[in-house]
């Protein structure tokens, strides 16, 4: 087959659900909008969920010899591409720390895995949250043309956000390069499923970009103590009882966007 013809060649990996399609050979065009009337295929229909023995309507030419004529979906799914590569380097990182390091430590909760939840691109950076059984942190990895290797571990940085200020820690990691970490729980003892935890992740994206947020971020320093103070006297406790301590009650939107102030990232 030639390279022409390859630009497509069954590969739904290449096109998003939006891409236009147009036959190579009697250049009939396919558009998901519209569907296809002679074969009962309804509108919102995408090229790649068409039935196997489709063809074009016009010359029979299968599927396979099909091009794309226009895709408004393109950046989305580069995007995605982007995003599943990094935080899967990011996951794998930390997983093997989990493996290596973290396992029998008394205060991890066993209950939870490493897991990447809510990553979007923010100014043209990968931002999302990280779960793990002993953190939640918010993180930011570097662009795809920025070299972050040169970060200094432990170096700290603030970063403005529609809801506040939030200060992150730098930090490098042998897949993942370098990063930059907001402390939101550590350690995890509240959570009681992996879901849960990933439900307060989730909410931390939204309301991470919510501006009616800032005025219960503006007091960072007065949460910042408050947190520290909370997470040692929890982590004293556990290291007695070497038990993981059931969740009383759900994190607080403020506890969402503010116990992040504190001072590990990691």
């Amino acid at each position: 087959m030639s390279g022409f013809e390859g630009s497509y060649m069954g590969n739904a990996g290449k096109i998003s659900p939006k891409a236009i399609m147009e036959c190579k050979i009697c250049w009939t065009v396919y558009d998901p909008a519209i569907g296809d009337d002679t074969r009962s295929v309804l509108p919102g229909t995408p090229f790649t969920q068409l039935p196997d023995d489709w063809s074009c309507p016009n010359c029979d030419a299968p599927a396979e010899q099909f091009l794309v004529q226009s895709d408004p979906g393109s950046d989305a799914l580069l995007e995605a591409a982007i995003l599943n590569r990094r935080t899967a380097a990011l996951v794998t990182d930390f997983t093997e720390v989990w493996h290596a390091k973290m396992r029998d430590v008394p205060i991890v909760n066993k209950v939870l895995h490493v897991q990447a939840v809510g990553f979007r691109m923010h100014e043209g950076r990968p931002l999302g949250v990280l779960i793990s059984p002993w953190f939640m942190n918010l993180v930011m990895l570097h662009g795809e043309e920025e070299d972050w290797s040169g970060l200094q571990a432990g170096e700290k940085e603030n970063i403005a956000f529609p809801s506040g200020v939030y200060e992150f820690i730098h930090n490098t990691r042998e897949q993942t390069g370098g990063y930059k970490a907001c402390s939101l729980f550590s350690p995890m003892g509240e959570f009681k499923t992996q879901a849960q935890a990933v439900d307060v992740a989730k909410a931390v994206m939204v309301a991470l970009f919510d501006e009616e947020n800032v005025a219960e971020t503006d007091r960072a320093a007065e949460i910042r103590s408050m947190r520290e103070e909370e997470v040692a006297a929890k982590a004293a406790a556990e290291l007695e009882e070497e038990t993981v301590p059931e969740l009383v009650a759900a994190p607080t939107r403020r506890q969402v966007l503010t116990a992040g102030l504190a001072a590990e990232a990691e």
